[in-house]
């Protein structure tokens, strides 16, 4: 006899990405530290699209916040607002704040300074241990989602972007952005023609990440992407910076550590492609995307919701 039940909604993921070795991989905020020059220059270029974006929002998440440097940022464009970070590592909360503490002391010294008396707001954030693909938070508790350079470290973003969605309210703004397809091209064809077990993230194109906003509920998502182009003195030094942008949290990557031959064999290939000045490229891809949470058209269990409005005079 066969079941009435509807078939399980296919399995959809991006790479096979272990969580938990993502959060080991973050687990030590110094050994992500020299990848932040990258970070804060696309947080930059985040926040010059932000700015010409009217919003006044009352609650912003900033999903996966890190060392909780966004964090300040925002609190300068939105100094009304009540603020959440999370974030998947401990020890980025932690590091996140010691900064804010920091911050603050400094802002403290300066009304000092000035003799400006008066009560003054707290410039600490809340801050939260979690999977930003299953948030503890309700339905339509943000104004803003703030997400940099985070999105692709989880393995199915259809569902991030389904959550992101259900705690927004109804025409609030989703900011990210992530790595694209191009990201460590070098290193992907290097690896690729030497067989070396050196494996890159299959990142997600620009075009699903647009299919998946609509999908999750979002109106009329903007798009676009471009690519940076870093260049290093020695293979060895853009080895360390890839590692340090995050690693590799792939469930099936090469267990143990390269052999020194094999290490040697990577860097040597790697330095095959330094330009006449001996600068090796490496390729960063980065999508941006913005969208408002657009307004249900059905409830629950499937019915269409009409809604009337009052006829003009």
């Amino acid at each position: 006899m066969a079941s009435s039940s509807s078939p399980p909604e296919p399995q959809r993921i991006s790479a096979p990405i272990a969580l938990d070795r993502i959060r080991r991989l973050f687990a030590r905020p110094e050994r992500v530290a020299q990848s932040q020059f990258l970070r804060r220059e696309i947080a930059g270029r985040m926040f010059e699209r932000l700015s010409l974006i009217k919003i006044d929002p009352v609650r912003v998440l900033d999903a996966g916040c890190g060392e909780g440097d966004d964090l300040l940022t925002l609190r300068q464009h939105f100094p009304r607002a009540a603020f959440l970070g999370l974030d998947a590592a401990l020890a980025m909360l932690s590091e996140a704040r010691q900064r804010e503490a920091r911050s603050w002391s400094g802002m403290q010294r300066l009304l000092h300074a000035l003799r400006v008396r008066g009560q003054h707001r707290s410039a600490t954030s809340a801050l939260v241990c979690a999977d930003f693909g299953q948030l503890p938070l309700k339905a339509a508790a943000m104004d803003l989602v703030w997400s940099n350079l985070a999105l692709h470290w989880h393995p199915q973003p259809h569902k991030v972007l389904a959550e992101w969605a259900r705690v927004l309210r109804v025409d609030g703004l989703l900011m990210f952005c992530c790595f694209g397809p191009d990201t460590f091209k070098e290193l992907r064809d290097v690896a690729a023609v030497t067989g070396h077990h050196a494996r890159v993230l299959p990142f997600v194109d620009l075009h699903d990440y647009g299919d998946m906003l609509v999908d999750a509920g979002f109106a009329s998502p903007v798009m676009d992407m471009e690519k940076l182009n870093i260049t290093y003195s020695s293979a060895t030094k853009l080895l360390a910076d890839v590692r340090a942008f995050g690693g590799n949290p792939l469930e099936d990557r090469a267990r143990g550590l390269m052999s020194r031959q094999q290490g040697q064999s990577l860097t040597h290939s790697l330095a095959r492609l330094a330009d006449r000045d001996g600068r090796i490229g490496l390729t960063i891809e980065v999508i941006y995307g913005h969208a408002f949470r657009a307004r249900p058209r059905v409830i629950g269990t499937g019915e269409p919701i009409v809604h009337f409005e009052r006829r003009k005079p």
